[in-house]
């Protein structure tokens, strides 16, 4: 899943497709390189969920996306993935083209869970405990990693009380959300126990300050880091890796493939 941030304030690429309105131009030469490096999904977001972002009203929200969904749908055949929490957002991104929907609140804002099942789409709920301007004031848990697990299972059952279908359901544990360095090791410890519930699990790390954390590197130095992340996730069974640089990626994920497993 290829990241495209369609905002001037996302933490390690705001502004690189949005100035004002939506930089087409470079959105499709960035999706088609991605497409050819390996990406099957392209994630459009117009709302930053990073630490301490606020939120934006719907209109804006609107304007960021729609128009790139629709860009991409004209252009390539690959599934395009909303990165929103907002009902309005969700129906016209399925309208025009969405076929996936990332939301980092779990279909919690009001309204959601019935706009998303109204599009009939795949959802995927992700854990962040309190909000993006909150989450990393002071994060606790009792345990981290059951905590978390519970989370998600219980907006899976509310999701299926009010009618999805459990193969329309993807769990991300959100890394980075809500969360120190020290519950992010260990969530992506356990990361087995997650996908052991056979629902498809989905890893964002990218460029992430766990990353920096860890290799003491600036976000623009997290490239490899990342990439060492998204194949290790893949190498305990993550079904899709959500990530900025696709190639390296691609090419972490080959490597250990190949010296796990051998030639095949």
């Amino acid at each position: 899943m290829a990241i495209l941030n369609i905002t001037p304030d996302s933490f390690s690429d705001g502004g690189t497709f949005y100035k004002g309105e939506p930089r087409l131009d470079r959105v499709l030469k960035y999706a088609e390189g991605c497409l050819s490096a390996g990406s099957s999904i392209l994630d459009v977001g117009g709302e930053s969920s990073r630490p301490g972002a606020s939120t934006i009203s719907i209109s804006e929200e609107l304007d960021r996306v729609i128009p790139v969904i629709e860009a991409l749908r004209e252009r390539f055949d690959a599934v395009i993935s909303v990165d929103s929490s907002t009902p309005e957002v969700m129906r016209e991104s399925a309208a025009a083209g969405a076929r996936l929907i990332n939301d980092v609140r779990s279909l919690q804002r009001l309204g959601a869970m019935e706009a998303a099942l109204e599009t009939g789409l795949p959802v995927c709920l992700m854990h962040m405990q309190g909000t993006a301007k909150t989450m990393q004031d002071q994060p606790s848990y009792k345990d981290v990693v059951i905590d978390v697990h519970a989370w998600l299972m219980r907006r899976v059952d509310a999701c299926l009380a009010a009618g999805f279908t459990a193969k329309q359901l993807v769990l991300d544990p959100g890394f980075g959300f809500g969360k120190t360095l020290e519950h992010n090791v260990a969530l992506f410890q356990d990361l087995a126990q997650l996908i052991q519930t056979g629902y498809p699990v989905l890893v964002g790390v990218s460029r992430k300050t766990m990353i920096g954390e860890i290799t003491g590197r600036p976000i623009e130095q997290r490239i490899i880091g990342s990439a060492m992340a998204a194949a290790i996730a893949a190498s305990h069974g993550a079904a899709i890796l959500r990530v900025h640089d696709v190639a390296e990626t691609r090419d972490a994920m080959i490597v250990m493939q190949t010296l796990m497993q051998g030639m095949q």
